[in-house]
């Protein structure tokens, strides 16, 4: 009602039009009735009993045959949880708490009457049992997303749990080989990687400077080494990785300029600076300066690609003989500092715009040097300079796949 109180009234939709509609509403409220009454006893009838003291009997739960049961993913579940607590500032204690808690609810009679309740009966029995509201509320939110819609986990705890048994599952199941196929996904593995995808890109979001202090390599790494030795195949954590940037890609293609995209995650940025790089790419794209610099990085590419020695990491100026090699080093050492500053600062916009000095100077420098000379340590400096102006570049993304 307008005061948020649950009412008796409930909605029923018939594919009839009856004259007297009292028969069928008396009907339904013959069925709502004891559902009503069978829930009241369920939940009195599992507030008896603790979660805590139920964790003990997920031992006996079969989560997966070859990976064990809920007991044995609850432990995993909980390091993974600890860990990512002590990496994006949650509370660790009452992390690895709310994991420990999580499956527990899987064995009361009411989400084993209604299992679409997983997780929100936990939280309300969490509640009844004196756990701190940080530790219900990641119980109850620990499903997100599992129906379609994305939603972000409300508070640093709960998206330690969201995060640890989403990659739990993803890593656990792939690795065992049983990753989604074109027909089949019957794990949600793709789903599950969205979720991790959200959680990343909404921790982005609120980042005022930096990136976030998760890293998606070192998480999938933790998570493999909980599991049992020779669980998981060696090749897991690198095709579970490739698998979400591709489940990113696509989801940003759909989005975004497709160009755009490619230029961005042909870099594998972070998962949480991938959009913020995006906004700046398309940013850049408006500007005059774009489409030299997208063409001259993918020259310079062609290059280095193409040259019989690899170019060394260090330029020595005194070599330098061309006034526009000579200017474009000059451009290079004021720029490059400036740009790497911004960007370390997640201003990817700002650092983009320090580059665009540089239009000038690469196109004379392509204008009138010859880079593959005949003279050995002239090629190789200018083989370095160019190494230097592709890294200056490519800091955001990879601007040769702008170039029409």
């Amino acid at each position: 009602d307008a005061q948020g109180r649950l009412t008796h009234q409930f909605l029923v939709v018939s594919n009839i039009s009856p004259k007297d509609p009292s028969r069928i509403i008396e009907g339904n409220e013959r069925v709502v009735r004891p559902r009503l009454a069978d829930a009241k006893f369920f939940f009195d009838q599992d507030r008896k009993k603790t979660l805590a003291d139920r964790v003990p009997g997920l031992d006996k739960v079969v989560y997966h045959a070859q990976l064990g049961s809920q007991g044995a993913r609850v432990k995993r579940v909980r390091l993974i949880a600890r860990w990512v607590a002590q990496r994006i500032g949650a509370d660790v204690i009452l992390a690895e708490r709310a994991a420990l808690l999580a499956k527990a609810d899987l064995l009361t009679e009411m989400v084993g009457e209604f299992p679409e309740l997983q997780g929100v009966m936990g939280g309300y029995y969490a509640r009844h049992d004196g756990e701190a509201d940080a530790v219900a509320v990641a119980i109850e939110t620990q499903y997100l997303n599992r129906r379609g819609t994305f939603s972000e986990a409300s508070d640093l705890v709960a998206q330690s749990l969201l995060i640890a048994d989403r990659t739990e599952t993803l890593v656990g199941i792939w690795g065992i080989g049983l990753k989604p196929t074109g027909e089949k996904d019957p794990f949600a593995l793709r789903r599950h990687a969205l979720t991790l995808i959200h959680s990343f890109e909404a921790a982005g979001a609120r980042q005022t400077e930096g990136c976030w202090g998760l890293k998606l390599r070192e998480l999938l790494q933790i998570t493999a080494s909980v599991f049992t030795a020779n669980t998981l195949a060696p090749e897991t954590v690198e095709q579970v990785e490739s698998f979400i940037y591709e489940r990113y890609l696509h989801q940003l293609s759909n989005q975004h300029d497709p160009r755009s995209v490619i230029a961005v995650m042909a870099l594998r940025p972070p998962l949480d600076q991938a959009l913020p790089r995006l906004n700046a790419i398309q940013t850049f794209l408006q500007w005059p300066e774009a489409p030299a610099l997208a063409a001259a990085n993918k020259r310079v590419g062609h290059i280095l690609k193409k040259s019989a020695t690899k170019a060394p990491s260090l330029i020595d100026p005194a070599v330098l003989q061309e006034p526009a090699e000579q200017s474009l080093y000059d451009a290079l050492q004021k720029v490059q500092p400036l740009a790497l500053l911004a960007f370390e600062s997640g201003d990817y916009t700002a650092s983009l715009k320090v580059l665009a000095a540089l239009r000038s100077p690469v196109d004379a420098f392509f204008d009138t040097v010859m880079v593959n000379a005949d003279d050995l340590s002239l090629r190789n400096n200018r083989l370095a300079l160019l190494s230097q102006l592709q890294m200056a570049m490519n800091c955001v993304a990879d601007l040769s796949q702008l170039a029409v």
